[in-house]
């Protein structure tokens, strides 16, 4: 017995049920035409993943059902092949129903054969974690869907649906094999972080074990907001082993044929090789921002180009994204802008090919000062007028955002969200923060990555070496450095990692042999700048905890540990 299954790895828009359904239409027709039997759409294609506070609307549960439905017909012709297609639905008793009110509301897989909708499974494990909140929206399912659909030699096979999370738990799947299911076919959308596709593997492959049914896993593909979803759709045999991997930040028709000789399966499929973590993590960041920039409509991107480590990773991603043409650089010299800030700047922009363009702001950072002279009369300089030149260069980047419409990128990353070293209303104005949950030391291995691979074909060694080589600074007063200010980053990220991402206490941290003043000191910082995480732009969550959906600590607090 054999059949042939496919994975429709698409990269869907969160609300456009129109065009949404229109891929799923064409991915099914392109399939049927190959002879797959089963396509896979991954969790929520329909509306996309994820649609947050529209899920509360019934306007829009209807016209996901209106979409299904034409779906439904728009296939029938499609002898022989079933479609299995994530949405949301209204459900009452393990049937969709259309009048049943949003407190039914579930996450579902429908089975739609020859123009028919046969089968209906309702997702049962629903997270409440990390930048998940499916309970806010879903009720959970309470029971195994399996359906029998025919192989391409006319003998059957009973497939048992999951939904995500459903797989990371032992009870849906031991359900689906006591109802009979002999293959497991999961649609996902799980976001991306550093290490969660080896994750995923392992983690199905304990499923798989404890069955002894193949498993094809379904995965989405794209950038939501904060979210990237990074594809890597995969295919286990019963004995758990790897059989296919699709491509990784890329959308694919991952096709997986099964082939049963009494009771033994063979599962076959082509397998993408893994990638390096900083590999991951670079197209990741990629996908992020071209995603971002498309589905929002925006012409293009600029920057503020400083001559920096920051600007410059965001710089190179921003063109591996979108090409040339549509990034743009601005370099802000203020009076305390080193020469060779203008020089890697230049040197960099011509590299990629960039626009770019100068603006001194030593006029307007003298007339601020001078318009604050009385005001300020008899206290010294100090960060105040440091902020200042950060407040101006925001100004003028949102001043050209607004004239061209091409959205702002910043440029700080997660050790400066983290600490507060950053100006709110200056460095931290702009639509997009691309590097906002990568720490610095990654900034640095992320920049030796791209220089030594050009994967975009956009140019070969982007960032000057001396970005890379020279001590940070921010350039807002005379010789400064910023580890003037802070802990060496080493040690810094060491701290934050531990703290933030990771829940150990201040006590914990220097028991590990952490400095005391260091821990206490960061602690205090992440602690105080909450405030301003709160008037950031969104970014690309690339870590298990970013500063965002992942992490909601009060403004007030007084709680101290």
């Amino acid at each position: 017995m054999t059949i042939s299954v496919s994975v429709a790895q698409l990269n869907f828009v969160v609300g456009d049920m129109t065009g949404n359904a229109q891929r799923i239409i064409d991915a099914a027709v392109q399939a049927h035409a190959r002879g797959v039997r089963l396509l896979l759409t991954p969790e929520l294609a329909l509306c996309g993943y994820a649609a947050e506070d529209l899920f509360l609307r019934p306007a829009f549960i209807d016209a996901c059902d209106d979409a299904l439905n034409r779906i439904a017909t728009e296939t029938a012709h499609l002898k022989g092949l079933g479609i299995v297609v994530g949405h949301p639905a209204r459900m009452h008793q393990g049937r969709r129903e259309r009048s049943v009110s949003t407190a039914s509301l579930c996450n579902v897989a429908t089975v739609v054969f020859e123009g028919e909708l046969t089968h209906s499974y309702a997702k049962r494990q629903l997270p409440n974690y990390q930048v998940f909140d499916e309970r806010r929206y879903f009720v959970p399912g309470d029971r195994p869907c399996v359906f029998e659909l025919a192989g391409d030699d006319g003998l059957s096979v009973k497939v048992g649906l999951l939904i995500c999370e459903d797989a990371w738990f032992d009870a849906p799947a031991a359900d689906a094999r006591a109802a009979g299911a002999e293959v497991l076919a999961v649609i996902n959308a799980s976001p991306f972080h550093q290490g969660k596709g080896g994750e995923r593997e392992a983690t199905m492959r304990e499923r798989v074990r404890a069955t002894g049914l193949p498993l094809i896993y379904a995965h989405l593909v794209g950038g939501q907001d904060e979210i990237v979803f990074e594809g890597r759709s995969f295919a286990l045999d019963a004995q758990g082993e790897l059989a296919g991997r699709a491509v990784s930040f890329e959308e694919a028709a991952f096709d997986v044929r099964l082939t049963r000789e009494g009771t033994n399966w063979t599962v076959q499929a082509p397998i993408d090789r893994a990638h390096s973590a900083e590999a991951d993590l670079w197209h990741a960041l990629v996908l992020g921002v071209r995603d971002y920039v498309g589905k929002n409509g925006f012409p293009g991107v600029l920057l503020g180009l400083s001559g920096g480590i920051d600007s410059a990773l965001v710089l190179a991603i921003a063109v591996d994204a979108l090409g040339k043409d549509r990034v743009r650089t601005v370099m802000m010299p203020s009076p305390y802008t080193a020469d060779i800030s203008w020089i890697d700047a230049r040197d960099m922009a011509e590299r990629l090919g960039v626009r770019y363009d100068e603006i001194a702001i030593a006029p307007e950072f003298e007339a601020f000062k001078a318009s604050l002279k009385p005001l300020f009369e008899g206290r010294p300089e100090d960060t105040t007028e440091e902020n200042l030149q950060a407040r101006i260069r925001g100004t003028l980047l949102m001043a050209l955002s607004n004239k061209f419409g091409s959205v702002v990128l910043t440029t700080g990353n997660k050790s400066e969200m983290a600490t507060g070293y950053c100006t709110l209303y200056g460095d931290m104005a702009g639509g997009f923060a691309v590097i906002k949950d990568v720490a610095k030391t990654t900034v640095f291995r992320l920049a030796r990555w791209r220089n030594a691979h050009d994967p975009y074909r956009t140019g070969a060694n982007p960032i000057p070496e001396r970005i890379i080589t020279r001590p940070p600074s921010a350039e807002l007063r005379p010789d400064q450095v910023d580890q003037d200010s802070l802990p060496p980053y080493e040690v810094l990220d060491a701290i934050i990692e531990r703290y933030m991402e990771n829940d150990l206490s201040p006590a914990e941290i220097k028991a590990q042999g952490f400095d005391a003043q260091a821990v206490d000191k960061v602690v205090r910082l992440i602690r105080i700048n909450e405030y301003k995480r709160r008037q950031a732009p969104v970014g690309i969550r690339v870590t298990h905890r970013s500063f965002g959906k992942d992490w909601r600590y009060p403004i007030t607090s007084r709680y101290r540990a």
